[in-house]
Parts: C-alpha cells; structure tokens; sequence
C-alpha cells in the first residue's frame, strides 16, 4: 500500500464524493489490459502516466474482458456497477503540463486546478467527452436550435420527447418546467409564447438550464431557478419529463435515468393539481420502459393518476427515431460512459432489447 501517494500535496479529484483510494501502485504505460484488470479486481489503483490515447486503449482493453453474459435487468445493472467500480480504480495525475483544452475541461467541472491532483482516467475521460458535448452542442429539432449540456446533465439526445411537447397545442400564459435539466423544453415552450418557470434540484442543471437560455436569448421570458419539483403558485401549464426508469441511484449520471421509488413521478402526480390554474393543463412524458422492464406494473400509472385526483385530458405517443436509442443503448448523460461501446461476443443488454417496442407518451392531465 502506497500510505505517502498523497503526501506530496497532491489533491484527490472526484464528482460522485467517492473516498480518496488507499491501495495505490504506480506502474507504466506498458502495463497490459490483463494486468491493470487483475489490480484493480484485487482492490489495487494503478496509477498510470502516460498520453490520453494510450489511457483510453487500456479502459477499452479492460472493458472487453469483463463482457455481459446476459441475465435479467437486475442483473444488467449489478454487472454494469461492478464494471464501473473496477474500471474507475485505474488514476491519473492532472499537473502543469496539462494540455489547454483538457485544463479548460477539468476546470469547468472541478473548478481551477492549482497544484498535483489525482482523479480516475475513467471519470477524466467522461470529462473531456462531455466537453465537447458542452463545447459543440447538440441540434435538437424540434427547437431548431442547439442545446449545449453540462458534465453530467442529461443531454437531449433523443429527440421524440422534446417532438411531443413541440407539436402539442400548450394553454397561454404562465408555464411551469420541473426538472428542467438542460432547460431544453423551457426553451421550446418559451417559443410557444410562454412565459417560463423551470427549476431543478441539481444545481449542474440549474447553470446548465440558465447558460442555455442565455444562449438563446431567451432570459425574458425564461427564469430558471433551484427547486425540489415545483416553484411557488399556480401556472396554466406545468411540463415534467421525469426519469422513465424506477430504481436505485448508483452514481450521480444515474439521476437523469432512474427515479428511485418513482418518487419524482410519484410527487408529481400527488402536488400536480394544487399548482395548475383553474382549466391548466399538466403534461407528462413518459417511455413505458419500466413496464416492458417489469419495474412497474401494467395499469399502475393509470392508478396513480386517478388516486393522485387527476384525469386524462388527451395523450399522443410516438416511438423512438433517433439511432442512438438503440444502437447505444443507455448512453444518456455527458460525459456518462466514454468506454461503452457495442462489445463482439457479448450478450444484448435488456435496457437495448426494451427499446425495440419502446413508446414514448405525453400525457394530458388536469384536475378532477
């Protein structure tokens, strides 16, 4: 065990809070896939020096020998925490001789670097992807312009929820966009003509939300602010697109995909009709994944929304156009995952298979 690594000042790096590694061994970049695997299943951190591609080859290579063997979903997600924790003991050191994009990458997450630090070469390599995420932008269609989100703030790389809120006919007035993430449906229906309060717990999608607004001139008409779900007072509508998937949070990428207990959906649904206007409106987008996925029973929303004092108004549904809904399986967040990649000789992943009949639907509420 190398008790001193971290004597000489050299600070310790991570975005998920994770504890500083204690069982650290310094090795070269001629160390082997199979080697650096059998350290890191060992509770060993190799750290590594070395340049950015060669880093990347060694993640891949290691990804590669820890393949889906297949199973139910429950078992997917044990594989891929497993597959995360062990790919994330591999370190590097950010010091001086940082390259100018990969200093301004790290800054915008970590803040300015000032001395030696160490991070995992996974999580800095989901760094320097969601960058360029931020850096380029995404085109989203439907808003006909390009949303540029943060390090892990979900991104809208699947277009047929924000193509459901464009095409439906919104009631005027004030709007309401709870978890409002990249803040790319507030910019939809603030060109709708509405006047737009969105919030979000996270405080990355509070600034992310607000730097694209900024970027689409869209400040008037648009104030997005820190909130669990929804602002004070009533508004005509109020949008919410929350993670389709109940389940457990394993690391913070997670939140923009599983809703632990359904408990956004849950809270939403239960507070919806103290906050719309008389006659408003509440529309929900939501994929029926979690019932193909067997994480929610056929007919429990219908329930919920009944029991929650609720009515459908109306819905429209569509299914998934985007390639990367199925090609790339649960990529969904900057930054989330820069080694995943479609692996020869692995099982099909369940969440991949789901979204072969997967619709998407906004629903229409309003009060009973």
């Amino acid at each position: 065990m190398d008790t001193g690594f971290f004597s000489d000042g050299r600070n310790w790096l991570s975005t998920r809070d994770q504890p500083r590694p204690q069982n650290i061994r310094q090795v070269d970049n001629r160390i082997s896939a199979a080697e650096a695997l059998r350290l890191c299943r060992d509770g060993i951190s190799p750290h590594r020096q070395g340049d950015w591609p060669g880093l990347r080859q060694l993640l891949r290579a290691m990804d590669r020998r820890m393949p889906w063997r297949g199973g139910d979903f429950a078992r997917w997600r044990q594989h891929q925490a497993w597959r995360s924790a062990v790919l994330g003991r591999v370190l590097v050191t950010l010091d001086d001789g940082l390259a100018p994009t990969v200093r301004e990458a790290c800054a915008q997450v970590y803040g300015e670097i000032t001395g030696p630090a160490v991070v995992s070469a996974r999580e800095l390599l989901g760094v320097l992807g969601a960058y360029e995420w931020r850096r380029r932008g995404i085109f989203v269609p439907g808003l006909g312009a390009r949303i540029h989100p943060h390090y892990g703030v979900f991104p809208p790389t699947r277009h047929e929820y924000v193509d459901l809120v464009a095409e439906a006919e919104p009631p005027g007035g004030l709007a309401f966009d709870v978890g409002t993430g990249t803040g790319v449906l507030a910019a939809v229906l603030a060109r709708r003509g509405l006047r737009v309060l969105a919030t979000d717990i996270d405080p990355r999608a509070v600034a992310c939300a607000r730097d694209n607004v900024a970027r689409l001139g869209l400040d008037e008409q648009v104030e997005v602010t820190q909130a669990d779900l929804f602002p004070a007072g009533r508004a005509d509508l109020v949008v919410c697109n929350p993670p389709w998937l109940p389940g457990r949070v394993r690391g913070g990428l997670d939140r923009g995909v599983f809703d632990p207990g359904g408990r956004m959906l849950g809270a939403f649904l239960d507070r919806l009709a103290r906050h719309l206007t008389p006659g408003g409106q509440g529309w929900l987008v939501l994929s029926d994944l979690a019932e193909t996925l067997r994480l929610r029973e056929p007919g429990a929303l219908a329930a919920a929304i009944s029991a929650s004092g609720l009515r459908v108004l109306g819905s429209s549904s569509t299914r998934p156009r985007h390639p990367r809904a199925t090609r790339a399986g649960t990529r969904t967040a900057a930054g989330a995952d820069p080694l995943r990649a479609a692996r020869p000789g692995a099982a099909a992943d369940p969440l991949r298979a789901a979204r072969a009949t997967e619709v998407i639907t906004l629903w229409r509420l309003g009060a009973r």
